[in-house]
């Protein structure tokens, strides 16, 4: 029994047959063609697949703007229903100021809330950190000038 990888006929297969013909070089240039032809056809794959995702991440966009425009409409509405509603009770000029005012206690609130949110964002204080760690030779902003460098030869004195 042989320790070859033959054909049963005692033949080489075709690929063994290409193996043995055909020099390293060349095999290896086919392969590298053939990585490249994989990784041109992934890249495709990879351009349809966002060109797709974004399509449809821009409609999500739309609805949601569009969401947002008919939930602003609706509070427009329902402001000016209350105004009026109001208008009876106290007159509509009051009733003008006291939705007002409710609007501005609301957008009072929102304020704040999104400005202690803001002030709890810490950017990248690793990156940061790490970026204090690279030696000031390779940073040239913060190289001290040639005259505050001290003198070698002083230090050893």
């Amino acid at each position: 029994m042989s320790g070859g990888h033959t054909a049963p006929s005692g033949h080489a297969s075709p690929s063994e047959q290409k193996a043995a013909d055909t020099s390293l070089g060349d095999l290896l240039g086919e392969v590298s063609r053939d990585l490249s032809t994989l990784m041109r056809q992934e890249l495709e794959l990879a351009k349809a697949e966002l060109t797709q995702s974004a399509t449809r991440a821009g409609k999500g966009a739309g609805f949601l703007g569009a969401a947002g425009y008919a939930g602003l409409m609706a509070v427009l509405f329902l402001s000016i229903a209350l105004w009026w509603g109001l208008g009876y009770l106290v007159g509509n000029g009051w009733s003008a100021v006291i939705v007002a005012v409710l609007w501005a206690a609301i957008g009072g609130i929102l304020y704040a809330r999104g400005r202690r949110e803001m002030k709890a964002v810490r950017g990248v204080p690793r990156t940061a950190e790490s970026l204090k760690k690279i030696p000031e030779t390779l940073n040239p902003s913060t190289t001290p000038s040639r005259s505050e460098t001290p003198n070698r030869n002083e230090d050893t004195l």
